[in-house]
């Protein structure tokens, strides 16, 4: 997978004059770089937070998350680009945002928020090739840039940076599940998280009934036949990754919430 460094990422911005930063409405305080919005305020770039993909989340939230960006300082939008709910009044925004016509816009943000499917409704037809999981054939890895019409043009990027680390964070940023060294970690974590917000999903989705993570990878991989042939024992670092893969197919659905996040975060 490619991504994008931060001297390309700084000339793109240059280029650009509306930055739309997108975000996964299920975690949009883990989805978002605050390097990112820095740069841009710096380069004296307008920034428009985009919220993807908040057909998975109850709208409440998504008005929630919105206020709280507002009141940041930052204009936002929340969206389907999936179901195509809010694309009209994203593309509205984004003329609206400056006086200058035509707008050149660049989308950023980590992989798998929703960046190409964005170009494609806005597009209007399938321009911008999509996969739903980091490293998979239609992930983008190329920029481009898209007409979108006589008065608004986009440049696409392949994502704003590495998920660095090996922890939950890396992951629900996009870090592609074959990248990891020990996938087991980060998924252990991430499932403590479903056990305390919404523990029923694990049986609704894998039908497993252990409330501990490592019987939960334990039993996915049994159920599975992921066995090592020697020791008999199941291969939880394949399930580990099957749960990886979920979360980027939206199978899992928990959430952030402005006042009670998933995880809780430095700013960066």
């Amino acid at each position: 997978m490619k991504y994008v460094g931060w001297s390309v990422l700084r000339r793109i911005i240059g280029r650009a004059d509306v930055v739309l930063e997108v975000v996964d409405a299920r975690i949009p305080d883990i989805t978002r770089s605050r390097k990112v919005e820095k740069l841009v305020e710096n380069l004296g770039k307008k920034l428009i937070i985009v919220i993807n993909k908040c057909d998975l989340i109850p709208k409440h939230v998504a008005e929630a998350w919105k206020r709280k960006f507002m009141e940041q300082g930052y204009l936002t939008v929340f969206i389907s680009a999936r179901e195509r709910l809010g694309t009209r009044i994203l593309r509205s925004t984004v003329k609206k945002s400056i006086p200058k016509k035509p707008v050149i816009a660049a989308i950023v943000g980590y992989p798998k928020v929703g960046k190409s499917t964005i170009i494609n409704i806005l597009k209007g037809k399938h321009a911008a090739s999509t996969s739903p999981i980091p490293g998979s054939p239609g992930y983008t890895t190329h920029i481009r840039t898209y007409r979108i019409d006589r008065n608004l043009y986009i440049i696409d990027t392949p994502g704003v940076l590495p998920p660095l680390g090996e922890d939950v964070t890396a992951f629900l940023r996009g870090k592609d599940p074959e990248a990891f060294k020990d996938p087991v970690k980060p998924v252990v974590e991430f499932l403590e998280i479903i056990l305390n917000r919404k523990p029923e999903i694990i049986k609704e989705i894998y039908s497993v009934e252990a409330r501990n993570p490592y019987k939960i990878l334990e039993e996915i991989a049994l159920k599975r036949k992921w066995i090592y042939r020697k020791t008999g024992e199941p291969v939880i670092e394949e399930a580990a990754k099957l749960v990886m893969r979920d979360w980027f197919k939206e199978k899992i659905i928990v959430y952030s919430t402005p006042e009670n996040p998933l995880i809780k975060l430095e700013k960066k």
